[in-house]
């Protein structure tokens, strides 16, 4: 089987980069993005094979077609998105795939899981840029070669730390623009994990991961972390996002507890929650944002529950 998961990211930097190619041959001069109606029309006929793919991946019962979905389904994408205007095509019929851009509509980013077996999930994306043209950027999961959470490393999207995004957040800090994503890594059959992490675009326009804007009161810290990671048991469920009435990030706050299953020690949710809060430019932490004797958490529907219809982003099922 790594054999398929190997074949696989040689073809999506292959079919990208042909789709680079595409747009650099193409000089426009206005930043308008016109999407045509025959080019609707060709994008919206995609789709339809597109939905089909999408739902294999993440539904098949069979290993090798979800493989198959897989791979049909990156090149399939990467040539709708060639069609000029396909930045504002919004692709609302891909349930399984998250679909996230920000305030100021600079670029969208594309995630999706394949379940490989009990054990093993790969996350796939793609940042697509705003512009008449294409200009993509793969993402390449290798979160399973890290033998570490790489919290303190700063990476490359040939070197991402696979997840499936189901927020994003923009923010503003002395160097300049950053967006905060929020996603869900199903990681292994015992555990599960969140994670917050940090795009940016370098002085190339190149992406970034990770970036060192989390400040906690830590004695003997004296590395601020790229990125956060929550990994818990997957008998629980945890919460990581933002929460509009109190503006900040919500989390749960985890614990060491035994593993039922004779595996050491994981975590778990204790009913408290820590936070952070936006403060020029760094995400400050909050411990024990709620005081219990006064004020009651909110309990929102978590991303992830099928028993309250909704798909692998968080939306309602139809």
């Amino acid at each position: 089987m790594s054999q398929n998961i190997r074949y696989f990211l040689p073809l999506l930097l292959i079919a990208i980069f042909v789709s680079n190619l595409f747009a650099q041959k193409k000089n426009r001069s206005s930043t308008e993005i016109i999407l045509s109606s025959e080019h609707f029309k060709k994008i919206h006929d995609a789709e339809d094979t597109l939905a089909v793919l999408a739902y294999a991946v993440v539904n098949d019962s069979i290993e090798t077609e979800r493989f198959a979905a897989c791979k049909v389904l990156i090149t399939s994408l990467v040539q709708a998105l060639k069609t000029p205007g396909s930045y504002k095509y919004p692709f609302s019929r891909l349930k399984s795939i998250s679909i996230l851009s920000p305030p100021d509509s600079s670029f969208r980013i594309f995630t999706w899981q394949l379940f490989v077996n009990d054990s093993t999930y790969r996350y796939y994306g793609a940042i697509q840029m705003k512009g008449q043209e294409l200009k993509l950027f793969p993402l390449i999961d290798r979160s399973h070669e890290m033998d570490i959470p790489p919290v303190y490393e700063q990476l490359k999207n040939d070197n991402w730390f696979g997840a499936l995004y189901y927020n994003l957040i923009q923010f503003d800090t002395k160097a300049g623009k950053k967006y905060l994503l929020l996603g869900f890594d199903a990681f292994e059959f015992f555990q599960r994990r969140k994670v917050i992490d940090v795009l940016s675009f370098d002085e190339t326009g190149n992406p970034v991961f990770g970036a060192p804007v989390f400040e906690r009161d830590k004695p003997g810290n004296r590395m601020k972390e790229q990125r956060l990671m929550f990994e818990y048991s997957a008998d629980a469920s945890i919460r990581v996002n933002w929460d509009e009435q109190y503006q900040l990030i919500l989390f749960d706050h985890l614990i060491p507890y035994p593993s039922p299953y004779n595996r050491g020690m994981t975590s778990v949710p204790d009913g408290s929650y820590d936070g952070l809060k936006l403060a020029k430019g760094e995400w400050k932490f909050i411990d024990k944002v709620f005081n219990d004797s006064q004020e009651e958490p909110p309990f929102p529907e978590p991303v992830l529950d099928k028993r309250k219809e909704k798909d692998l982003i968080g939306r309602n099922k139809h």
